[in-house]
């Protein structure tokens, strides 16, 4: 039996929810979607969660209420989903790439402060496979060259740095893709404790409408849905106990593969809760098949992988073919190195097992 990278955990209580949803007849934006934004806030300790489409909706309505726009500049890490410079992008501002920290793969504070310029107006810290950016060092940046924080939560949910969630310490955006820790089908979630943004948001993401029929600025539809706020009210009371059982599952493989000559296993930082999203190993050159062929490898042997990701940012054609420029070493080191190995709750000892094992016998150990 094959072994998927990831896979959704649902049962009883997301089909109940849902049927409560479908006979109520209201399938829009509504009390569900108040329920799981009340729920969220207090779970992220956040005076303030509002549900949008997506977690890109969630990235671009969080930059528009920070007020980013033409001719501002926003520091990203050069190594991250595409969606994070998008969002930036699409503002008419311009995403500028800084390298990453080689041991937690979320943004270098050192370089992010090199690539500052007067214009910048706001980093963006996303908290990579679901380890915490260096949410101190940030805050000391931004505090410094009078900044706004974003942070980027996409893979994070329950996260925590210092005792605290992320999401919690500038404005958050929250994805809820089938594959990240937990899901409501698609949709996404900005946090926030300023009253300001949360207005601003919650203008944005419903056509500018501050009463029926009155539109009091230019917005969007980019609501959730009372069908996937439902699913997201049951994946939320289950997080923490799916996290629990991720991080296990890492530490099960971290134990097992840590001496293997030439696979680089996760680092966790003093004063972090990483919750895996990805359980991401490098490759290194010490390793007898390359990143690719141990992909290959394990392919074979029924077990799920993937590359997050194959390619920094700045060289991807949208980018770098408007001669964006961009010095991350460490970043392009960790698109030739890192392979994901599955992680998700669904594992049993056998499944976490057989990926050990096979990456063992791939490296002549076994």
């Amino acid at each position: 039996m094959n072994i998927p990278l990831v896979r959704p955990i649902m049962g009883r209580e997301e089909e109940e929810n849902v049927l409560s949803v479908l006979k109520s007849g209201m399938l829009a934006q509504g009390s569900w979607v108040k329920k799981f934004e009340n729920s969220f806030a207090k779970f992220i300790g956040a005076r303030h969660a509002l549900a949008v489409s997506s977690g890109t909706a969630a990235l671009d309505l969080a930059l528009k209420a920070m007020g980013v726009g033409q001719g501002d500049e926003v520091i990203v890490p050069d190594f991250t989903f595409i969606a994070t410079a998008n969002a930036v992008a699409f503002q008419g501002a311009k995403p500028v790439f800084a390298d990453i920290d080689r041991q937690t793969f979320c943004l270098s504070v050192p370089d992010a402060e090199k690539k500052i310029t007067e214009n910048t107006k706001a980093i963006i810290a996303v908290h990579l496979f679901g380890h915490p950016a260096d949410i101190s060092g940030l805050q000391s940046l931004c505090k410094k060259h009078d900044l706004v924080l974003i942070e980027d939560c996409a893979q994070a949910h329950g996260a925590e740095y210092s005792g605290r969630k992320v999401g919690s310490f500038g404005t958050g955006a929250f994805s809820f893709y089938p594959t990240k820790n937990m899901t409501s089908g698609e949709g996404g979630m900005v946090t926030t404790s300023e009253e300001s943004i949360a207005k601003k948001i919650e203008l944005l993401r419903n056509h500018g409408q501050s009463d029926k029929y009155l539109h009091t600025s230019l917005g969007y539809n980019m609501r959730m849905t009372d069908i996937g706020a439902s699913i997201g009210v049951a994946q939320l009371e289950k997080l923490n106990d799916m996290n629990d059982r991720r991080i296990r599952n890492a530490d099960f493989l971290s134990k097992k593969l840590s001496a293997v000559h030439g696979i680089i296993t996760p680092s966790v930082k003093a004063g972090v809760r990483h919750v895996y999203h990805q359980y991401v190993i490098r490759v290194a050159r010490e390793f007898p098949l390359s990143r690719d062929e141990l992909k290959l490898f394990l392919a074979k042997k029924g077990i799920g992988t993937a590359v997050h990701y194959p390619a920094p940012v700045h060289k991807q054609p949208c980018y770098s073919a408007g001669g964006q420029d961009a010095t991350c070493p460490v970043s392009e080191e960790a698109a030739e190195q890192v392979l994901s190995l599955p992680v998700h709750p669904g594992l049993d000892e056998e499944d976490l097992m057989r990926i050990a094992d096979a990456v063992l016998e791939a490296g002549g150990s076994k």
